[in-house]
């Protein structure tokens, strides 16, 4: 799986390396969709609004993820931006184990005719 990230604001290489360690983990629930080549997470790391530097939910992730007859979208905001790339990351697996589980739903109803 390839991480693109679209940024709006600084990237160190520190949150860089975060957002690997958070989100490359998800690719062991998708090695199953492979098969048209290899699966793009798309991420967006933002400020909600650059005129507030603080406040409760000041920073916004959003990753979009291309699954054979299927786009699954997850979007958090926080006060902290690792805050945001965790949320994104629960809900991303969330989305992906309920895709999961009616994918094989669909292919055991396939079988079963």
């Amino acid at each position: 799986m390839k991480i693109i990230t679209k940024k709006t604001l600084d990237v160190t290489p520190a949150l860089a390396t975060y957002i690997e360690r958070k989100l490359l983990p998800l690719e062991k629930f998708l090695s199953r969709f492979e098969e048209s080549g290899e699966l793009e997470l798309r991420l967006e790391v933002s400020r909600t609004s650059m005129h507030h530097r603080k406040g409760d939910e000041v920073f916004m992730a959003a990753a979009a993820l291309h699954l054979p007859k299927k786009k699954l979208h997850a979007e958090t905001t926080a006060a902290d931006i690792r805050a945001a790339i965790d949320g994104v990351r629960e809900t991303m697996q969330a989305e992906i184990e309920r895709y999961k589980d009616q994918y094989l739903e669909r292919r055991r109803e396939e079988k079963g005719r």
